[in-house]
């Protein structure tokens, strides 16, 4: 290839990149905004507001938005704006465990069942299907009950919760996968089991588990912010999403931002997160 070729091939690669990041569909660009959002105010509160989520001015008791307060404020004249935004560390810590332990466990169940086979296969999965049999908020609950309240034992309850789901979708990739031509061509060159295991079946068996954890994760901040709402959650006045909405159900006919921007963030962040888990399986750009 001459220095020509090689200068316009280069070229028009850089234009096919250029086309594709321009092609990207807003929605998507909206969903990583408001990710990586919800992510800084999570670790970087103070970026965002200066009011203490948890200190009440005198006076200033369920004051409507307004210049000072862009959100109004609650009950107690604390700043809405300033608890939602410290709320973000609450919700989405613990989101993030309670996906990081069902993605750890329940890969861990599936994988090892459908890279197996026989009874091993048969009894992990007749454990998942049990657990797949209890609605996840129920069964969240129980661990609750049985742990304590709090916002560890409520992530702790939730991501116990997801495992079985974790477990069958990577159950399903990796006998997909392993029935693959290439797959037993690395068995019939002398790869041993965990070898193949490794290089072969796990890279190819894990992109739709990636992609399902950002969907879950988003499911995750919607069970976490159930079980605040109901009072099983992050414990007043440490403020978090859910619990935010469960103060200010009280005062929907008098002050409804309470509830309303609360309920607005999370349905956001998920909204967010299944649009991110859409791109991640590869629907859609």
């Amino acid at each position: 290839m001459s220095l020509v070729d090689y200068s316009t091939a280069r070229q028009s690669n850089g234009n096919v990149r250029a086309s594709r990041v321009l092609n990207i569909q807003p929605g998507l660009w909206l969903a990583w905004g408001v990710m990586l959002l919800a992510l800084l105010a999570a670790f970087a509160p103070g970026l965002f507001t200066h009011f203490s989520p948890t200190e009440g001015v005198p006076g200033a008791q369920r004051l409507p938005p307004q210049a000072a307060y862009w959100l109004g404020t609650d009950q107690l004249g604390r700043d809405l704006y300033a608890r939602i935004i410290y709320g973000a560390s609450q919700s989405l810590s613990a989101a993030v465990a309670a996906v990081a332990m069902g993605l750890i466990g329940g890969t861990t169940l599936g994988v090892l069942a459908g890279a197996t086979g026989g009874r091993t296969e048969n009894w992990l999965m007749r454990l998942v299907d049990v657990l797949l049999s209890i609605p996840s908020l129920l069964l969240s609950l129980s661990i609750l009950i049985l742990l304590g309240f709090g916002t560890v034992h409520a992530a702790l309850a939730v991501g116990i919760a997801s495992i079985a789901s974790f477990a069958r979708l990577a159950r399903g990739e990796v006998v997909r996968v392993r029935r693959s031509e290439f797959v037993e061509a690395a068995y019939g060159s002398g790869g041993s089991f965990w070898r193949v295991l490794w290089r072969h079946i796990l890279p190819n068996s894990l992109t739709a588990v990636i992609a399902f954890a950002a969907l879950q994760f988003g499911q995750a901040i919607l069970a976490l912010s159930t079980l605040s709402f109901l009072g099983y959650g992050t414990p007043p006045p440490t403020p978090e999403w859910g619990l935010l909405i469960a103060e200010g159900r009280n005062y929907l006919a008098t002050a409804w931002w309470l509830t309303t921007f609360p309920g607005i963030v999370v349905v956001a962040v998920v909204l967010a997160a299944n649009r991110i888990s859409r791109q991640l399986a590869g629907g859609d750009a």
